[in-house]
């Protein structure tokens, strides 16, 4: 009884996340093409070491770089994830569900790692509306993300506790 529960939570956060994790790959890759297109004019000028870094990104701070690699690398990680967790969640064995579960700990904890650098973005000062909307959603992503993982872990426990009774 209680296995329909998780399976539907679980169902409609990984539909969640999907979105999500579309919506950050946008913004981080849209981040990344502006930051690639503007290096060689804004980079010139600075002195030695900003300028053998490939990319410069003219908005932001001293953490926007990272923030966008790591944000788009868990974005993708996310995205994939979150659409095979679906048809893992569907099927709904422990096989799949134990693949569903190690995959989901791995992109939370990716999450995790970008939403912190995230943080740290808005610790060091002001940053421009596209980057804080990436924040934002990294940080809404990241707590999806653990509901996420808790209701595929519980649908991995009482699955385990079904196949003991047989």
């Amino acid at each position: 009884m209680a296995s329909g529960a998780g399976k539907s939570a679980s169902f409609v956060l990984l539909i969640l996340n999907v979105f999500l994790y579309f919506i950050v790959i946008a913004i981080a890759a849209w981040a990344v093409n502006h930051g690639i297109e503007h290096s060689h004019e804004t980079a010139s000028v600075l002195p030695i070491p900003a300028r053998i870094f490939p990319i410069y990104y003219p908005f932001g701070n001293m953490a926007t770089g990272y923030v966008v690699i790591l944000s788009l690398l868990a974005g993708v990680v996310g995205f994939t994830t979150s659409v095979t967790g679906i048809n893992n969640v569907i099927q709904w064995d422990a096989p799949n569900l134990h693949a569903a579960a190690a995959s989901s700990l791995v992109t939370w904890l990716l999450t995790l790692l970008a939403m912190g650098l995230a943080c740290k973005e808005i610790n060091i000062g002001w940053t421009e509306s596209n980057l804080r909307t990436l924040e934002t959603l990294l940080i809404i992503g990241s707590g999806t993300q653990l509901f996420c993982t808790a209701a595929i872990h519980a649908g991995v426990a009482g699955v385990a506790r079904e196949r003991s009774f047989f």
